[in-house]
């Protein structure tokens, strides 16, 4: 049975501050409703992954929890993982490697350029920067979590806000 991967780059968050830790920055009110677009979207095309994993920076947290909202997903089962923050590339694919056989779909929040990056090295498709709020669905054939690795799956859906039909 083939695994779906669900790759979303947090959605627009404030500037950074002086005074600011890059790390707590907030999403934006326009960046709030791009996610929960985005998320009613995914509901209305019946994606509703088996797992959620997000880092622990408040603006893809946030992003991850609206989002989960409106696909019916329980955001209190959100598994946050500091590494997706600082840890490139690599911090996500560990993260992904780890799930278990019982989550067929997943999807994972985090940070560019990490995320266009990895979603570039499992597919060896050309993504480009993935705009803020995306999401990148990858489907992988015949592997399991732990095997996941470059050139393992193939880009399904690349969308952002801004392509999203007008509500």
């Amino acid at each position: 049975m083939p695994l779906t991967l669900y790759i979303v780059r947090h959605a627009k968050a404030e500037d950074r501050a002086s005074f600011m830790a890059d790390h707590d920055r907030q999403l934006t009110p326009d960046g709030t409703i791009a996610a929960a677009r985005m998320g009613r979207h995914l509901q209305g095309k019946g994606i509703l992954p088996d797992a959620i994993i997000s880092s622990t920076a408040p603006r893809a947290k946030d992003t991850a929890m609206v989002m989960a909202e409106q696909i019916g997903y329980d955001p209190a089962q959100i598994r946050l993982d500091d590494a997706l923050f600082d840890g490139g590339p690599k911090a996500y694919l560990a993260a992904l490697n780890a799930l278990p056989a019982s989550v067929q779909s997943a999807m994972i929040v985090g940070h560019n350029p990490d995320v266009s990056y990895l979603a570039e090295y499992l597919t060896h498709q050309s993504i480009g920067s993935m705009s803020k709020g995306a999401v990148v669905a990858i489907v992988f054939d015949d592997v399991n979590w732990a095997e996941i690795s470059g050139r393992t799956g193939h880009v399904t859906v690349e969308i952002g806000p801004k392509q999203l039909p007008a509500e």
